[in-house]
């Protein structure tokens, strides 16, 4: 049975709604992954390489009774048709696209070459570009967008320049999406987490103490409240909230 956190036409229809997840099989993805296949959705989640981490996550949804796939992606490189070629033939409908994938790859601008350059913004920036254009024409009436991006985009660090210029970029995208879509009453929004604890985090032990120590909440982010946020903003009660940032840093900034 579909929770009632689902679009309000699904609910009504006893029909399972649709989400798909980029960058599902860890970290925040994979807890978003896990939450709305509570929430009583279908998930589709990508990957790049790590197949037997995907596989897991699958399995995890399977095991509480949800359902879930896995389709091997390289964001900075397909099209996308693959993924919601496959989504379309499998479940016939999306009612959900969080894009949770990216490269959150950090350097001055004199140590970035051209090439990271093109990588990062292919990965963080292009991709959501493409994945726009094939939810546009999928997504259902009332249906939900929600872009990860970064408190970066508030507050960049030297070392931070080419990566936050990607995420600022692609949070200016979605609210120019979240406007192309609205008559549909499609909601897009952006999360823009601090330093959260997934296996991406790579900062030194004193860095990170010393943003603790300045953040209100005194802690690191989980993925988990990510993924809290997530389901929301996909929710029936988040439907007047549409092109809006939502920082979850824990007050930082």
């Amino acid at each position: 049975m579909a929770s009632e956190r689902t679009t309000d036409s699904t609910a009504k229809s006893g029909v399972r709604p649709v989400a798909v997840v980029t960058g599902g099989s860890r970290g925040m993805g994979a807890a978003i992954a896990r939450r709305l296949a509570s929430e009583g959705f279908a998930v589709v989640i990508t990957y790049q390489s790590r197949e037997q981490q995907a596989a897991s996550v699958v399995a995890d949804i399977e095991a509480s009774g949800g359902q879930a796939i896995a389709v091997q992606v390289d964001l900075a490189v397909d099209e996308l048709s693959v993924l919601f070629e496959t989504t379309d033939r499998l479940f016939g409908r999306l009612d959900a696209l969080v894009l949770s994938a990216g490269i959150s790859r950090l350097g001055t601008v004199t140590s970035f070459s051209e090439m990271d350059y093109d990588t990062v913004f292919a990965a963080n920036t292009k991709s959501a570009f493409r994945a726009f254009r094939h939810a546009a024409t999928r997504l259902e009436g009332g249906g939900r967008v929600v872009v990860i991006s970064t408190d970066l985009v508030k507050a960049p660090i030297g070392a931070s320049a080419v990566y936050s210029a990607s995420k600022a970029a692609l949070e200016t995208m979605s609210k120019s999406f979240a406007d192309e879509v609205g008559p549909r009453g499609i909601t897009v929004n952006i999360v823009a987490p601090g330093i959260t604890e997934t296996e991406s985090l790579v900062l030194p032990d004193e860095v990170i103490a010393s943003i603790v120590g300045r953040t209100p909440l005194r802690g690191v982010g989980r993925p988990e409240y990510i993924a809290d946020i997530v389901a929301f903003l996909v929710s029936p009660q988040a439907q007047w909230i549409t092109g809006q940032t939502i920082t979850a840093n824990g007050g930082l900034t």
